[in-house]
Protein backbone atom coordinates (compact mmCIF):
# COMPACT_ATOMS: atom_id res chain seq x y z
CA UNK A 1 0.00 0.00 0.00
CA UNK A 2 0.93 3.96 -0.79
CA UNK A 3 0.68 6.29 1.58
CA UNK A 4 1.24 10.12 0.76
CA UNK A 5 1.69 13.27 2.55
CA UNK A 6 2.00 16.66 0.74
CA UNK A 7 5.08 19.03 1.74
CA UNK A 8 4.85 23.03 1.68
CA UNK A 9 8.11 24.15 -0.39
CA UNK A 10 9.58 27.60 -1.17
CA UNK A 11 8.70 26.02 -4.83
CA UNK A 12 5.25 24.99 -3.80
CA UNK A 13 3.21 22.04 -2.68
CA UNK A 14 4.79 18.51 -2.87
CA UNK A 15 3.48 14.92 -2.92
CA UNK A 16 5.33 12.72 -1.32
CA UNK A 17 4.88 8.86 -1.26
CA UNK A 18 6.03 5.73 0.20
CA UNK A 19 5.33 2.14 1.26
CA UNK A 20 6.92 0.40 3.93
CA UNK A 21 10.05 -0.56 2.25
CA UNK A 22 10.63 2.95 1.27
CA UNK A 23 10.30 6.79 -0.79
CA UNK A 24 8.50 5.62 -4.01
CA UNK A 25 7.54 9.64 -5.21
CA UNK A 26 8.59 13.19 -4.39
CA UNK A 27 7.05 14.97 -7.07
CA UNK A 28 6.71 18.81 -7.55
CA UNK A 29 2.88 20.60 -7.86
CA UNK A 30 2.48 20.80 -11.54
CA UNK A 31 5.31 18.54 -12.78
CA UNK A 32 5.31 17.03 -15.97
CA UNK A 33 4.43 13.62 -14.54
CA UNK A 34 2.91 14.68 -11.28
CA UNK A 35 2.25 11.27 -9.45
CA UNK A 36 2.29 9.51 -12.54
CA UNK A 37 3.66 6.10 -10.59
CA UNK A 38 0.61 6.19 -8.26
CA UNK A 39 -2.36 3.58 -9.43
CA UNK A 40 -5.69 5.49 -10.20
CA UNK A 41 -3.91 8.80 -8.88
CA UNK A 42 -5.95 7.03 -5.20
CA UNK A 43 -3.70 9.43 -2.78
CA UNK A 44 -3.81 7.09 0.80
CA UNK A 45 -3.14 9.10 4.00
CA UNK A 46 -1.53 7.80 7.00
CA UNK A 47 -3.99 6.87 9.37
CA UNK A 48 -4.22 5.22 12.59
CA UNK A 49 -6.00 2.31 13.34
CA UNK A 50 -8.97 2.03 15.45
CA UNK A 51 -6.85 1.33 18.36
CA UNK A 52 -5.06 3.94 18.45
CA UNK A 53 -1.72 2.32 17.37
CA UNK A 54 -0.72 2.78 13.56
CA UNK A 55 -0.19 -0.77 11.41
CA UNK A 56 3.21 -2.18 10.81
CA UNK A 57 2.76 -0.85 7.40
CA UNK A 58 1.56 2.25 8.22
CA UNK A 59 4.09 2.57 10.75
CA UNK A 60 7.37 2.21 8.38
CA UNK A 61 5.66 4.19 5.75
CA UNK A 62 5.02 7.46 8.46
CA UNK A 63 8.65 7.21 9.89
CA UNK A 64 9.73 7.17 5.79
CA UNK A 65 7.74 10.20 5.76
CA UNK A 66 8.89 12.08 8.47
CA UNK A 67 12.88 11.23 7.63
CA UNK A 68 11.76 12.74 4.33
CA UNK A 69 9.90 15.85 5.61
CA UNK A 70 13.01 15.97 7.51
CA UNK A 71 15.72 15.90 4.80
CA UNK A 72 13.65 19.06 3.21
CA UNK A 73 13.44 20.75 5.98
CA UNK A 74 17.11 21.05 6.03
CA UNK A 75 17.64 21.18 2.12
CA UNK A 76 15.48 24.14 1.69
CA UNK A 77 16.66 25.99 5.05
CA UNK A 78 19.52 25.91 2.54
CA UNK A 79 21.67 22.94 4.34
CA UNK A 80 22.89 19.73 2.80
CA UNK A 81 21.24 17.11 4.81
CA UNK A 82 23.60 14.56 5.86
CA UNK A 83 21.86 11.24 4.98
CA UNK A 84 19.02 10.23 2.73
CA UNK A 85 15.42 8.89 2.99
CA UNK A 86 15.25 5.35 2.99
CA UNK A 87 13.97 5.14 -1.31
CA UNK A 88 11.85 2.49 -3.24
CA UNK A 89 12.64 3.54 -6.63
CA UNK A 90 10.91 1.15 -9.35
CA UNK A 91 11.33 1.05 -12.91
CA UNK A 92 13.50 -0.87 -15.70
CA UNK A 93 17.01 -1.73 -15.09
CA UNK A 94 18.37 0.68 -17.04
CA UNK A 95 16.23 3.74 -15.63
CA UNK A 96 17.28 2.18 -11.88
CA UNK A 97 21.11 2.39 -13.15
CA UNK A 98 20.25 5.98 -14.14
CA UNK A 99 18.83 6.91 -10.92
CA UNK A 100 21.70 5.44 -9.12
CA UNK A 101 23.73 7.56 -11.04
CA UNK A 102 22.20 10.90 -10.16
CA UNK A 103 22.43 9.95 -6.86
CA UNK A 104 26.49 10.19 -7.11
CA UNK A 105 26.38 13.58 -8.24
CA UNK A 106 27.82 16.14 -5.19
CA UNK A 107 25.60 18.57 -3.66
CA UNK A 108 25.93 22.06 -5.72
CA UNK A 109 27.73 20.91 -8.66
CA UNK A 110 26.34 19.61 -12.10
CA UNK A 111 26.81 17.15 -14.53
CA UNK A 112 25.82 16.73 -18.13
CA UNK A 113 23.62 13.98 -20.11
CA UNK A 114 26.39 13.09 -22.25
CA UNK A 115 28.59 12.28 -18.81
CA UNK A 116 26.17 10.61 -17.63
CA UNK A 117 25.75 8.39 -20.78
CA UNK A 118 29.36 7.95 -21.08
CA UNK A 119 29.92 6.64 -17.47
CA UNK A 120 27.01 4.14 -18.16
CA UNK A 121 28.35 3.13 -21.50
CA UNK A 122 31.99 2.70 -19.83
CA UNK A 123 30.30 0.25 -16.99
CA UNK A 124 28.62 -1.63 -19.81
CA UNK A 125 32.11 -1.70 -21.98
CA UNK A 126 30.13 0.19 -24.89
CA UNK A 127 31.44 2.55 -27.35
CA UNK A 128 28.87 4.72 -26.68
CA UNK A 129 25.42 5.44 -25.20
CA UNK A 130 22.50 7.92 -26.31
CA UNK A 131 22.38 11.21 -23.95
CA UNK A 132 18.69 11.23 -24.95
CA UNK A 133 17.75 8.01 -23.60
CA UNK A 134 19.38 9.25 -20.29
CA UNK A 135 18.02 12.04 -20.64
CA UNK A 136 14.80 10.38 -20.53
CA UNK A 137 15.19 8.44 -17.35
CA UNK A 138 16.67 11.11 -15.82
CA UNK A 139 12.90 12.90 -16.64
CA UNK A 140 11.05 10.32 -15.39
CA UNK A 141 12.77 9.84 -12.18
CA UNK A 142 10.05 9.26 -9.68
CA UNK A 143 11.88 11.18 -6.78
CA UNK A 144 12.72 14.45 -7.50
CA UNK A 145 15.21 16.78 -5.09
CA UNK A 146 16.56 13.90 -2.99
CA UNK A 147 17.54 12.27 -6.56
CA UNK A 148 18.93 15.02 -8.15
CA UNK A 149 17.58 15.25 -11.41
CA UNK A 150 17.74 18.95 -11.12
CA UNK A 151 21.67 19.08 -11.35
CA UNK A 152 22.08 17.12 -14.78
CA UNK A 153 22.53 19.56 -17.12
CA UNK A 154 22.73 20.27 -21.33
CA UNK A 155 26.69 19.94 -22.66
CA UNK A 156 26.34 23.67 -24.21
CA UNK A 157 25.49 24.76 -20.95
CA UNK A 158 21.94 24.88 -21.53
CA UNK A 159 19.68 24.10 -18.03
CA UNK A 160 16.99 21.66 -20.14
CA UNK A 161 14.58 19.29 -19.81
CA UNK A 162 13.47 19.19 -16.03
CA UNK A 163 10.07 18.22 -15.22
CA UNK A 164 9.48 19.83 -12.40
CA UNK A 165 9.83 23.28 -14.80
CA UNK A 166 12.74 25.07 -15.46
CA UNK A 167 12.54 27.73 -13.17
CA UNK A 168 12.14 25.73 -10.13
CA UNK A 169 15.84 23.58 -11.48
CA UNK A 170 16.86 27.29 -11.58
CA UNK A 171 15.94 27.75 -7.67
CA UNK A 172 17.58 24.43 -6.59
CA UNK A 173 20.63 24.91 -8.20
CA UNK A 174 20.69 28.50 -6.57
CA UNK A 175 20.07 27.34 -3.23
CA UNK A 176 22.95 24.68 -3.86
CA UNK A 177 24.89 27.83 -4.30
CA UNK A 178 25.86 26.41 -8.11
CA UNK A 179 27.80 28.21 -9.76
CA UNK A 180 24.92 29.39 -12.42
CA UNK A 181 27.38 31.84 -14.75
CA UNK A 182 27.57 28.89 -17.82
CA UNK A 183 24.04 28.07 -17.80
CA UNK A 184 21.57 29.35 -19.80
CA UNK A 185 17.71 28.78 -20.19
CA UNK A 186 16.22 28.00 -24.17
CA UNK A 187 14.65 29.45 -26.35
CA UNK A 188 13.21 26.35 -27.63
CA UNK A 189 13.47 22.43 -26.51
CA UNK A 190 12.50 20.51 -23.30
CA UNK A 191 12.56 23.19 -20.87
CA UNK A 192 9.41 24.10 -19.13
Amino acid sequence: MIYTSTYFSPLGTLLLAADSAGLTGLWLENGKYFADTLENKEYKKIEKTPTGSAAAGQKEASEILTDTRHWLDLYFQGKKPDFTPKLHLTGSDFRMEVWKLLLEIPYGQTVTYGALARKLADRHGLAKMSAQAVGGAVGHNPVSIIVPCHRVVGTNGSLTGYAGGIGNKVKLLELEHTDMSRFFIPQKGTAR
